[in-house]
């Protein structure tokens, strides 16, 4: 029986790639824009493969009167039909057509999340393009480089300052036919630069059928979008990603991560972290088409302190951070929670501790009277303050986040899920969700994915490899890079270290290149020391451990300190939270200068103190923190220490900071 049930299956899926009407492909992977690739399809995920055109249609049938977009512009919400959204993402295809956009060549958009990205990425997709995002943060190189990779034919811009960049390089961009900005009017008038009025009305004169004609010769595995990675080492990759890809993840991830179906209960979500990066790409723009949900965008100034306005009028029931931002919305609340009368601060720290207790013991059905009450009359008031009175599900993802973070807001009542994955595999290949949480895991493998681990060791641990329709085409333009990343079975290998217990769930403990292999051939996975060293001292923002090919540990720390909201600097002045922690010493330091270079005594024992007390839990002397300082300024986006999402550039951090490290090794 079971053999016959196999064939069975076997038989359909043979049915299923007749009936999808694909491009012929010999391959796995492609390293071409216009290349094609076999699909994994096997018995775990048979599913007809669709493009995004077909899932768009779909879901207009579904969802055409329900609001798509939301924007505010001046006081009042801008709302959006998904209706009127393919509408206008088919205008914006007419545009480009109209504007000479070639099959396979690219759309770069370089802006804030705004309705205006999502209608030029959906419509870039539509007229036969590839959808390129690029990081505002880029310089006019890095900006040069996606554009000419992917042979933008048009560069959609948001903003005179973006635009700038764009005019810098364009005379070293053979492919380059017009650039349209979408916010702000133009400061002058310059050939071939539209306005989006002007761009939108551009379709008017190419006709429905030319349109359908490119839309049809679409198929499911050729290439709709690259996501450029953020090349913490080396030249940016461009990862291929087929119309597969997308609408395969776009509808499995997210019901993993328990997202519901607009017919059940409409989810509404704010957009903010960049959509030139996978995780909000997938997230916000392609899984909101899937399932009908709300996202309003946040303003371009979110991560600047304005986000949680948007979420106070958004409140989304969804919300999905990088652990920065987690961090610094916990450090918003400790500093609002110290700036409270003795008595109120009493409750909110019972009420979290109450709170924490509970959820650490894991079965939400037996929550006691008093975390009833601790939730009720605290904690509820406490996170519609921060926008989420009606948020039911928190999502962190594309970088580790520490476990302080994750207890903090345990206390808050508030699972974060986390998700791992890559751009290589569309995003998340795991997820943790309400059905599937563990305290510090990754969660479980999205249903209809497979993993493996490979060389692993005495503990369990060994690298992480993905398997499913999610995995990417290939790097554009990088034969080598990209058998490099696929083994011979065509496995993506993901360079990360992880564990999985018996129930399934990951647990990510580093990545192979990050581990520091001391000169005495001792391999040490630093985030687990950086983590405690965090955890001991409050005062600490970031840290990074030292000692690949060294005698000894040492680590690099910077202080807690505020950020200049107009260049998100960081200052020298102290946080709220640095300072309490000071005053605890009986120190009076205000400032980073105040304390670096030994000034501040209480402050340098006090660390001391704390990283002796990481040192004692450790395993072995060779896992010991033998010499450490604190650096003048805290690490950022804009010093080059912190990637565009936030996650730690450990190669540029070496650079700029070798001369303290080689201090340490002076004999």
């Amino acid at each position: 029986i079971h053999y016959l049930f196999n064939a069975a299956e076997k038989k359909s899926i043979e049915e299923v790639l007749a009936g999808a009407e694909l491009a012929p492909a010999q391959c796995l992977w492609t390293t071409e824009a216009s290349g094609s690739v076999q699909l994994r399809m096997d018995e775990l995920c048979p599913e007809q493969p669709i493009t995004v055109h077909q899932m768009f249609t779909n879901s207009v049938q579904k969802y055409g009167k329900l609001t798509a977009l939301a924007s505010k512009k001046g006081n009042k919400w801008e709302k959006v039909t998904f209706s009127e959204y393919y509408h206008l993402s088919r205008m914006a295809a007419k545009g480009f057509l109209k504007l000479g956009l070639e099959r396979f060549h690219s759309v770069a958009i370089l802006g804030f999340n705004s309705a205006e990205w999502f209608i030029a990425a959906v419509g870039a997709v539509f007229a036969g393009g590839i959808m390129a995002g690029i990081y505002t943060t880029n310089s006019p190189d890095a900006c040069l480089y996606v554009a000419n990779d992917s042979r933008a034919n048009v560069i959609v811009v948001e903003n005179q300052k973006q635009l700038d960049k764009i005019l810098e390089v364009k005379d070293k961009l053979p492919h380059l036919k017009a650039i349209v900005q979408y916010s702000g009017s133009l400061k002058e008038k310059l050939p071939n630069l539209y306005s989006w009025e002007e761009f939108m009305g551009l379709g008017l004169e190419v006709s429905d059928q030319e349109l359908d004609e490119v839309i049809c010769s679409q198929k499911a595995n050729q290439c709709c979008v690259l996501i450029y990675t953020s090349g913490t080492t080396g030249s940016p990759k461009g990862v291929m990603l087929s119309h597969d890809n997308i609408t395969w993840t776009a509808h499995h991830a997210s019901r993993a991560g328990d997202m519901q179906p607009a017919e059940i209960s409409q989810e509404s979500l704010v957009s903010y972290l960049p959509l030139s990066h996978i995780a909000a790409q997938i997230y916000d723009l392609w899984t909101g088409i899937q399932w009908g949900e709300q996202v309003s965008f946040a303003q371009p100034d979110a991560l600047k302190g304005s986000l949680v306005d948007t979420l106070r009028e958004a409140t989304p029931t969804a919300h999905m951070g990088v652990p920065r931002v987690w961090e610094k919305i916990m450090e918003k609340i400790k500093e609002g929670i110290s700036q409270c009368g003795y008595m109120k601060r009493k409750l909110v720290t019972w009420a979290m501790s109450v709170s924490l207790e509970a959820n650490q013991r894991l079965t939400k059905d037996e929550k006691s009277f008093l975390f009833t009450l601790a939730d009720s009359l605290v904690l509820q008031k406490l996170r519609a303050e921060l926008g989420f009175s009606n948020c039911v599900k928190f999502f962190s993802g594309a970088a580790p986040i520490g476990s302080e973070t994750l207890q903090f807001f345990l206390g808050l009542n508030i699972r974060l899920y986390e998700a791992y994955g890559m751009s290589e595999s569309s995003g998340p290949h795991f997820m943790s969700g309400p059905k599937a949480y563990q305290f510090s895991s990754c969660g479980k493998v999205v249903p209809g994915c497979q993993y493996k681990l490979v060389n692993v060791d005495g503990d369990g641990i060994g690298e992480v490899c993905f398997w499913g329709r999610n995995v990417f085409m290939g790097f554009l333009n990088m034969e080598d890079k990209t058998k490099e990343a696929l083994d011979e079975d065509g496995w993506l290998r993901s360079g990360d270290l992880g564990r999985v217990d018996e129930d399934g769930f990951l647990y990510i403990t580093g990545r192979i290149k990050e581990l520091i292999i001391t000169a005495g051939g001792e391999n040490i996975p630093p985030l687990p020391i950086e983590d405690a060293v965090k955890q001991e001292l409050p005062i600490i923002s970031n840290a990074m451990l030292i000692g690949d090919k060294r005698k000894f540990l040492s680590i690099l720390l910077t202080l807690k300190c505020t950020i200049n909201p107009e260049t998100t600097e960081p200052t020298d002045i102290l946080s709220l939270e640095a300072v309490e922690f000071c005053q605890r010493l009986g120190s009076q330091s205000t400032k980073v200068s105040d304390i670096i270079g030994g000034k501040d005594k209480l402050v340098y024992q006090s660390i001391e103190e704390g990283i002796a007390r990481v040192n004692s839990k450790a395993t072995s002397n060779a896992q010991r923190i033998q010499k450490w300082i604190i650096l003048g300024k805290d690490f950022s986006i804009v010093g080059g220490e912190l990637g565009p999402t936030m996650k730690l550039r450990r190669p540029a951090v070496l650079q700029i900071y070798h001369s303290e490290i080689e201090s340490f090794y002076r004999e």
